[in-house]
């Protein structure tokens, strides 16, 4: 049996150990869980070093060096929204509809988990932790897959993890982690359809792109985000500069952040001047691009002649995830917002608020940009699925 054919066969051994837990004990095991992330900081960011070392080594970007770093703040951060997770509702049983049926039998539809999640992700090791406790509690095993750059990281979070899942009495093995990073594996982990029952690929593009066209297993398309800010003609001007600047410095390596500035004509000189001015030399402002994630401090730029064709560029080059208008002008944003096709659009406010915590999910696995069968920041229930429960009295079909 093959490394990850086994790791395979372990999670679909969990899956029915897992699915019936009670809200308690999975909210005793995650508060465990939180609980360890921050009683271990010291080795954790010890482990994070090794990855940083290589990743500088290796001639990594700043963005891509920031993506990856833990600090005593940021693993405080994936602890707390651990714990915020452990306040939410549990999803799993929720009556979802249902009634007595024509032939006399009652129908219940209930909300069920859909059992085992594989993740691929690249270096981003909060993705470790955030799928692991948005799997648990919502009822599912998961089958951890990141890159190899955050490798020592990733092992590191996960066995605490695990360590407190059994001092919680549940099994270590609903979060397994795929600790050899090689594209075999992976791809053969893409092949997995009789133990994994949904892949989540989490990070550029190219991950994306070779997860939905390898995979057999179903693929919940998540995470490039080609996001934009349009500066509409009626917009106030001061108010675009620091939405722009918050939407593409705040954070330049994450999903949300804008990637393409677009400007009606006819305010464009002065908005564009008005952002140099706020950027200087920190973010480099290209003229074309427009199909790249830069991921950096690296924006492009186009003037418009109209909103119709913003709305055209967006729909042509954006990735579904999140697009933004500034303007004082209602009838622009109901337009911006009715035609624009992406999972979230933003009136006057930055995209970096696509965010499941900000959303009130908790922590997220990932933000969908596809329509099926989840759309937005993956949360709680959009990682469970339903059944139907028919009671009868001997009713026959006839």
């Amino acid at each position: 049996m093959s490394y990850i054919l086994d790791l395979g066969v372990r999670a679909k051994a969990a899956e029915s150990a897992i699915r019936n837990i009670a809200t308690e004990q999975k909210n005793n095991a995650l508060t465990a869980v939180a609980e360890a992330l921050t009683a271990n900081a010291a080795l954790i960011i010890a482990e994070n070093k090794k990855d940083l070392e290589n990743a500088v080594k290796n001639g990594k970007t700043k963005a891509f060096i920031d993506r990856l770093t833990l600090t005593e703040e940021r693993i405080k951060g994936i602890s707390d929204s651990v714990m915020e997770i452990v306040a939410l509702a549990d999803p799993i049983g929720e009556i979802l509809g249902g009634g007595e049926a024509k032939d006399g039998f009652n129908i219940v539809k209930k909300r069920v988990p859909l059992g085992v999640i594989g993740v691929i992700y690249e270096s981003r090791p909060n993705v470790t932790v955030d799928a692991a406790a948005l799997c648990l509690k919502s009822g599912n095993v998961c089958v951890l897959r990141g890159g190899s750059d955050a490798i020592h990281s990733s092992k590191c979070l996960a066995l605490f993890m695990r360590r407190a899942l059994e001092n919680s009495g549940i099994t270590a093995d609903a979060v397994l982690l795929v600790e050899d990073t090689s594209r075999e594996v992976a791809a053969e982990m893409m092949k997995l359809n009789e133990h994994i029952d949904v892949l989540i690929p989490r990070g550029g593009a190219g991950l994306i792109k070779s997860v939905v066209e390898n995979s057999t297993i179903p693929v919940i398309e998540t995470g490039a985000g080609n996001c934009h800010l349009y500066v509409d003609e009626n917009a106030d001007i001061a108010m675009a500069v620091k939405i722009a600047d918050n939407a593409k410095t705040q954070r330049p390596s994450v999903c949300n952040s804008i990637e393409t500035v677009l400007a009606h004509e006819a305010i464009a000189e002065e908005f564009f001047a008005a952002i140099k001015a706020k950027w200087g030399d920190l973010v480099e402002i290209r003229y074309g691009d427009y199909e790249v994630e830069f991921n950096d401090y690296i924006i492009s730029a186009k003037t418009v002649a109209s909103i119709d064709e913003a709305i055209a560029h967006i729909n042509k080059y954006g990735t579904r995830h999140s697009e933004c208008i500034i303007t004082q002008n209602y009838e622009n944003a109901r337009r911006f917002q009715q035609e624009v096709d992406a999972a979230a659009v933003y009136v006057n406010a930055s995209t970096r608020f696509s965010d499941g915590n900000i959303f009130g999910l908790g922590a997220e696995i990932g933000i969908s940009n596809q329509k099926l069968h989840a759309r937005g920041p993956l949360g709680l229930r959009e990682l469970t699925s339903y059944k139907y429960l028919i009671y009868g009295n001997g009713q026959i079909r006839t």
